[in-house]
């Protein structure tokens, strides 16, 4: 038989067990629910949502939209629709680049067209996160929104629309 202070003692090492394990498979629910990871998300270990520069001459004036894919990747199918639907939709009134990263020549291709248009610190970062889409303010290199695995439309609609109509 336990005494009372054994079995309080007992209670608590499996509370300290028991939350943590709720905490974690409470979250793990809510990123599978979505299957989006929000820009604070991605964006965790720095101090704010921006490049550190603005983009290439020729991106300015326009919102850019930035999609890392490979052909391999499940997600990326499943997210072409909506791009291109961004695509036809902001046609002349948004830039958009596709980072390749489907093999190693690709991955050259979209190094050599990260550092044309100054996002080779971005590319580095994100080319092996398949699936994502950011779309930057290319005067200051804010990141406007940024999504992966997620092809719902009006989350990417809501950002182009404001951004454009800031002009």
């Amino acid at each position: 038989m336990l005494t009372k202070s054994k079995s309080l003692w007992l209670g608590l090492c499996l509370t300290s067990l028991v939350i943590p394990f709720s905490l974690v498979a409470n979250s793990n629910h809510q990123a599978s629910a979505s299957n989006e990871v929000s820009v604070s998300q991605l964006y965790a270990n720095s101090s704010n949502k921006n490049l550190g520069r603005p983009l290439a001459r020729e991106l300015q004036g326009k919102p850019v939209v930035v999609d890392i894919y490979s052909s391999s990747c499940g997600a990326c199918r499943a997210l072409a629709p909506t791009l291109s639907q961004l695509k036809e939709q902001y046609k002349g009134q948004a830039h958009f680049i596709v980072f390749d990263v489907s093999n190693r020549e690709t991955i050259r291709d979209a190094e050599a067209e990260a550092r044309k248009y100054g996002l080779e610190d971005f590319f580095a970062k994100y080319k092996s996160q398949t699936a994502t889409v950011t779309i930057i303010n290319p005067d200051n290199g804010d990141v406007l929104a940024q999504h992966r695995k997620n092809n719902n439309l009006s989350a990417y609609t809501s950002v182009l629309d404001n951004a454009i109509s800031q002009r």
